[in-house]
């Protein structure tokens, strides 16, 4: 019986099975499916008043203000770091409160208060959307919607006498929008010196505060007049325009020095000057510049075959630091081919020129500037300076402003005469350029164009949107008042071919107001140019 019943269950099964497959195939071709019903979508519109004013809170601000983003990935960090977060904050809550309380408990004749437990919860704040405005200065600025309905667990010990107060704070609620200045933007990692934060709005703050285990928010009153408190106090402090500024970088470490002066050195003469040429004789010229600098410097003409040249030539240099910067002179024989051999140098440390003194120095020259190495003291010749120190006057912005203001008197305009009649310096920070776009290459450069000089900007490759930040000076003897600077951008063809330069569009900027004024700082929309901009500073110092 056991094997008629297996033969039978193995014929049944090879039968059985054709059979399902075929049935199978034929209600799979010739059923119809059913309909689906599409569910039903109703728009907003169609609710009424009651049910959109419950629902409009809670959707994000990125969807009803398409200036704000979504920043997903950043909740997403924020989450993961919290814990690590939440013991920093709490340490930093610490170390700021604690002389705030020890200073309360000496004033209010309390034993102590302290912390008896600082946790801000499971529950990390959210930002419900970033803005990110773009201005003319060197600065990012943020402004993010912040939301935090947490779990936090602070509990604060009052001792008194024998007794003993616990306050906790639970069902912390924070919805505030800050602004987020970064500025000013520097080079060096992170990249910004200052964070400011202000506060666009008041901040909307609830909490609850249980004493000795009771909940005394419940106290009739006490609520509304906690809040209220809270906010006048929170805003009074931070509200715009009054500002939280966090220092992130030391001054001394990112600060760009804004010029303070100009050095005007006269190259009269060198005497005994090593002979560098096979006939014993050499053809010497002057290279000057400023330590700290990365400025070309300035070179006076070549005396042909020899070693006593006399120069008299006076060149302008712009001091950044009077007391650290130093003037490095170098002297060198021109040769027509390869590099040109320094015959010597030598140091002079500004400190030394007292400012509108001039003052002459004798130098003897230098291999190097290395005092420690005694081997090479073998004499290289003298050179002769005269040195004048001529600081900027540092009122000479507000002076003037005020000066143009006043037009009634005869004495304000001869004053005004005689304050426009100083000599300055024209600095010209080109910044960078916008939706810039040539018919046949996008490498921009900017040339910049005034009294006959011409000073170029890096040229930068296959882009729309450079970022030149150069700036260029141009020392004066009187104010550029009926002045105008032309700036150009060009593009250029990297490889040698026919049209290899065409002309990206050009401003040009009347420079009265930059007197004036002392320093503009705006985008100018370029002529000749469909849509593009050119992002510039200005500024005028006088002496």
């Amino acid at each position: 019986m056991g094997f008629l019943s297996s033969l039978l269950g193995i014929i049944g099964f090879g039968i059985g099975l054709p059979i399902g497959l075929l049935v199978g195939f034929i209600f799979l071709v010739y059923s119809k499916p059913k309909q689906v019903q599409d569910p039903v979508v109703r728009p907003l519109e169609e609710f009424d008043t009651s049910v959109l004013a419950d629902l409009l809170p809670e959707i994000p601000i990125w969807v009803k203000d398409p200036d704000y983003e979504r920043v997903d990935w950043l909740n997403k960090m924020i989450f993961y770091m919290w814990p690590y977060l939440d013991k920093a904050i709490c340490r930093e809550i610490k170390r700021q409160a604690e002389p705030i309380l020890a200073e309360y408990s000496e004033k209010y004749k309390i034993k102590a208060i302290e912390f008896e437990n600082l946790d801000l919860g499971t529950l990390p704040p959210t930002i419900n959307g970033i803005r990110v405005y773009e201005t003319n200065e060197k600065e990012l600025v943020m402004e993010p919607v912040i939301k935090w309905a947490g779990n936090p667990n602070i509990v604060l010990v009052l001792k008194l006498l024998s007794l003993q107060i616990t306050l906790q704070l639970v069902d912390l609620q924070v919805f505030f929008a800050p602004r987020m200045t970064l500025k000013p933007l520097v080079p060096t990692f992170p990249c910004f010196a200052n964070i400011l934060v202000s506060l666009m709005e008041r901040p909307h703050v609830d909490f609850g505060m249980k004493v000795l285990g009771g909940d005394i928010m419940s106290i009739p009153g006490l609520y509304q007049f906690i809040q209220k408190t809270i906010k006048k106090s929170v805003a009074s402090l931070y509200l715009w325009p009054q500002t939280l500024e966090v220092p992130v970088l030391d001054n001394s470490i990112y600060a760009l020095k804004k010029p303070v002066g100009i050095l005007h050195v006269k190259v009269v003469r060198a005497f005994k000057l090593m002979k560098a040429d096979f006939l014993g004789l050499s053809d010497p010229y002057v290279k000057l510049n400023l330590t700290g600098e990365s400025l070309p410097g300035k070179k006076t003409t070549v005396k042909k075959k020899n070693l006593n040249p006399e120069w008299n030539e006076n060149f302008k240099l712009v001091v950044r630091e009077h007391q650290s910067q130093a003037l490095q002179i170098q002297v060198f024989d021109w040769d027509k081919v390869g590099g040109h051999d320094r015959l010597g140098m030598q140091l002079v440390p500004l400190k030394l020129v007292t400012p509108h003194e001039t003052k002459e120095f004798n130098l003897d020259l230098l291999k190097h500037t290395n005092i420690s190495d005694h081997k090479d003291k073998k004499y290289r010749g003298t050179i002769v300076l005269e040195l004048t120190y001529a600081p900027f006057r540092e009122d000479s912005t507000s002076a003037l402003s005020a000066k143009f203001d006043q037009k009634d008197s005869i004495t304000d305009r001869s004053s005004n005469n005689e304050t426009l009649s100083k000599a300055g310096l024209l600095s010209v920070l080109v910044q960078a350029a916008e939706d810039v776009e040539g018919e046949r290459h996008n490498n921009p450069y900017a040339l910049i164009l005034f009294r006959g000089e011409q000073k170029k900007t890096k040229l930068l490759r296959k882009t729309r949107n450079p970022l030149w930040n150069e700036e260029f000076q141009f020392d004066l003897e009187e104010p550029p008042l009926q002045d105008k600077i032309r700036i150009e951008v060009f593009s250029k063809r990297t490889g040698i071919r026919f049209r290899s330069k065409e002309s990206l569009g050009h401003v040009e900027i009347n420079l009265d107001d930059v007197v004036r004024n002392g320093r503009i700082n705006q985008k100018y929309h370029l002529i000749n140019s469909k849509n593009g901009l050119l992002h510039v500073e200005i500024g005028w110092t006088m002496v």
